[in-house]
């Protein structure tokens, strides 16, 4: 088994590859099926190395129910930002917060920086260095204290249940 993991280190990232190559080319010849498997097996083994390795998601239906809670902000998020465009700019009070983090680990840090940006209105900007704070920039920010609840009730509290940390 070892055997065949040193030479196929991630078959299901293999077999996509494959597939997006034939779909791509929009042709099954032999020509095509044979590099498509050289690259499919070479990117993986090439790029084996530069992986790290993450943290486990504990609670995959919380996940599920974190996404869906997603979409649904992006939705909202874009109308609320829709009417504050069409409305009087001048009302509008930009700013830039400094988010204190309680998450530990890159991929749950990863995934609220993410989140934030992907709601319209909101974009993170950075991580410090000691990864305790998180630099957000805010389209209108009348209350800073509201955001920092809305964002830790909202995202990274179920982030920490996700992902146990």
């Amino acid at each position: 088994m070892s055997f065949v993991r040193s030479w196929l280190p991630r078959p299901f990232l293999s077999l996509v590859l494959l597939i997006v190559w034939l779909l791509m080319n929009n042709s099954f010849s032999l020509g095509q099926i044979v590099l498509g498997l050289i690259l499919a097996l070479g990117i993986p083994l090439l790029t084996e190395p530069l992986q790290t390795q993450q943290m486990a998601v504990k609670r995959p239906l919380k996940l599920i129910r974190y996404i869906l809670a997603l979409l649904w902000d992006i939705v909202v998020a874009n109308l609320a930002v829709a009417k504050l465009i069409l409305g009087p700019t001048k009302a509008l009070q930009p700013g830039f917060i400094a988010y204190p983090l309680n998450l530990t680990g890159d991929l749950p840090i990863t995934l609220l920086a993410s989140t934030i940006s992907l709601t319209p209105g909101t974009l993170s900007a950075e991580v410090s260095k000691d990864r305790e704070w998180l630099y957000i920039h805010a389209l209108d920010l009348p209350d800073e204290q509201a955001l920092i609840d809305e964002i830790k009730q909202r995202y990274e509290t179920p982030l920490k249940e996700i992902f146990q940390c």
